[in-house]
């Protein structure tokens, strides 16, 4: 092996272009590709820039030798001179292409193993086998320019943020556990035996007390975590763009927030956004779309059919519309195309989420193909087309059921169907959703709980609601919150909300979750006390970042943004953690598991 004393890097290999035709140049990177055509030698040198070709002639025998001996990933020092390519050799397909270099010397740095895979194909690999040498699948120029990407991402956010008065503020990441939602990671205190810090499933409320400090405009990166069971979308640690600001209205976070975005879509990936970004409120988004997440890439909006068929002569939708349930459906475009084995598909899913079934009708010329045609009349038949725009053609789908699984489980067909037939128009599409419930019941925990976060104010008008020591369940389920989401392709990748600036609100608040005096002192009474040091009116957002930029760069999956992810299972492939820990760290944090207590055992 050589070493690089003396040696400085003059160029990335990437950079080179024309322009550079006859400079001398010390380049140092990996062995992309090897390629011996029997007398002259060619390898692809690749860095973080990119790659471009050196030739090796026997002419000079040291660095062909070099090239001869180099195989898949060797690390080389390249010292030489530019040129063109020959007439007829240019690679247009890559920006070096047409340019290569004349070694004068070859230093082999270091050596490599065969790798497990083959990195320039490297994502044909397993997924776990990519994810344990996680620093060989990160030299692949795609996961390069992913995270490449993020990077520039979050400077174009700081920029503008910085632009537009904000200050980044670190908040604590040792923090008390105020357990509502998601599970908090613990972290022990060798200080003190017995007590925990928690990891901080987001900086909500330093952020708070922040506006409470009059710092007025405060973002962060933010390192969050939450454990909690994962799913494809889902990380126990994550990274999001945390903002809030003082003296605002729902209309100010959202204005700035989009502003933001077509400002880092534009500056990092060319994209132009079509803002402002449609509103739906939470309502609309589930009578039309059937989900609080819509996807508005493509039409198919759900209409509520209940009035048409109350008298029909079709049990199931008249029986459901004298019970008080929905009978709701939406038109497939083109959907008359499906075949049975599809439709029974769907029929299957529509059950497995909660509905009695489902009833297709095929619209045709003068009617419609159905096995339940027989049960409904022409006018029905005409009257449902006609509210749901279905055509010649196309295919409608109903569902009759209460009203939460209806919409429920018309969201999800319709969302099935979309994919289906590959309806969803390419591109960004945002929009936001207001107007949310502030409580929902918990079925699991028989109480009421925060549908964002037990911090978010309620609506003005419902507020006497909220203050009301008497109001019911009923009641306080109709509360709705000054809350706000913003969707992309039909995924949440960003939700905010005001926030109570008023003590006795927040404790009203508090109340209807069932935490009472002495339970919100201990648990929240830093923030109640700071709410009573004048407080300013206050909201903000926050955006999942891994889940932005996986749309910003088209991946697949949320781990091929993040450098060094976790499974799903919330395990880390490359390092082994989560592992367990010398008894004699136990011993000092004064900590006994219940997995040594069995293997005693």
């Amino acid at each position: 092996m050589a070493e690089a004393r003396g040696w400085r890097r003059t160029h990335y290999c990437g950079e080179l272009r024309p322009s550079d035709e006859g400079s001398a140049v010390v380049l140092m990177g990996w062995v992309h590709r090897r390629r011996d055509h029997g007398g002259l030698i060619f390898i692809d040198l690749r860095d973080r820039s990119g790659l471009v070709q050196i030739v090796f002639h026997p002419d000079n025998p040291g660095a062909y030798r070099a090239a001869d001996e180099a195989r898949s990933e060797y690390v080389l020092g390249v010292a030489g001179t530019v040129r063109m390519r020959p007439e007829g050799r240019v690679n247009p397909n890559i920006p070096t292409g047409e340019v290569e270099v004349i070694p004068r010397e070859v230093k082999i740095l270091n050596a490599s193993r065969t790798p497990p895979f083959y990195i320039p194909n490297g994502s044909d690999a397993d997924e776990t086998v990519r994810l344990k040498y996680r620093y060989l699948d990160l030299r692949r120029p795609e996961m390069q320019r992913n995270i490449v990407l993020r990077h520039r991402i979050v400077k174009a956010v700081r920029d503008f943020f910085d632009s537009h008065g904000f200050y980044e503020i670190e908040t604590p990441m040792l923090i008390r556990s105020t357990p509502e939602g998601a599970r908090d990671y613990l972290v022990p205190s060798r200080v003190n035996p017995g007590r925990f810090y928690a990891l901080p499933q987001s900086p909500q409320l330093f952020k708070q007390l922040l506006m409470v400090a009059g710092f007025d405009r405060y973002m962060q990166i933010a390192r969050c975590f939450r454990d909690e069971d994962l799913r494809a979308d889902r990380q126990p640690e994550f990274t999001q763009i945390d903002v809030e600001m003082s003296f605002v209205e729902p209309d100010d976070v959202i204005s700035l927030a989009e502003e933001m975005l077509s400002t880092v879509f534009k500056q990092t990936i060319g994209a132009e956004l079509s803002a402002p970004f449609p509103r739906l409120t939470y309502d609309e988004a589930m009578l039309r779309y059937g989900s609080d997440k819509p996807d508005i890439r493509f039409g198919m909006e759900i209409s509520d059919l209940t009035d048409i068929v109350r008298g029909s002569g079709f049990r199931v939708f008249s029986s459901a519309a004298a019970s008080g349930a929905r009978v709701r459906g939406f038109a497939v475009p083109g959907g008359g195309r499906l075949g049975r084995r599809e439709l029974d598909e769907l029929s299957a899913k529509a059950v497995d989420l909660g509905a009695g079934g489902l009833v297709w009708l095929a619209i045709e010329r003068g009617g419609a193909r159905s096995p339940v045609a027989k049960h409904l009349s022409v006018e029905e038949v005409s009257a449902i087309s006609a509210c749901t725009g279905a055509g010649e053609g196309d295919l409608v789908l109903i569902v009759a059921a209460p009203e939460k699984t209806g919409a429920a489980v018309t969201g999800a067909l319709r969302l099935d169907v979309g994919h289906r037939l590959g309806l969803a128009a390419p591109g960004f599409h945002f929009c936001w959703v207001t107007d949310f419930p502030l409580f929902e019941f918990s079925e699991e925990e028989n109480r009421l709980v925060a549908v964002h976060h037990p911090f978010t104010a309620p609506a003005d008008a419902d507020v006497p609601t909220v203050l009301d020591h008497s109001a019911r369940t009923e009641d306080l389920l109709r509360v709705r919150a000054k809350a706000y989401d913003l969707v992309l392709n039909g995924t949440e990748i960003g939700g905010g909300s005001m926030r109570n600036h008023d003590r006795r609100v927040q404790q009203g608040v508090l109340r209807a979750l069932q935490i009472g005096p002495e339970e919100a002192a201990e648990r929240f009474g830093f923030l109640l006390d700071a709410l009573e040091y004048g407080a300013p009116p206050h909201g903000g957002i926050a955006f999942g970042l891994d889940r932005l930029l996986t749309y910003m760069t088209g991946s697949s999956s949320m781990r091929d943004v993040i450098a060094f992810p976790k499974t799903s299972s919330a395990g880390c492939l490359l390092t082994g953690a989560p592992a367990p820990v010398a008894r004699a760290q136990l011993e000092e944090l004064k900590i006994r598991t219940s997995v040594e207590d069995r293997d005693a055992g």
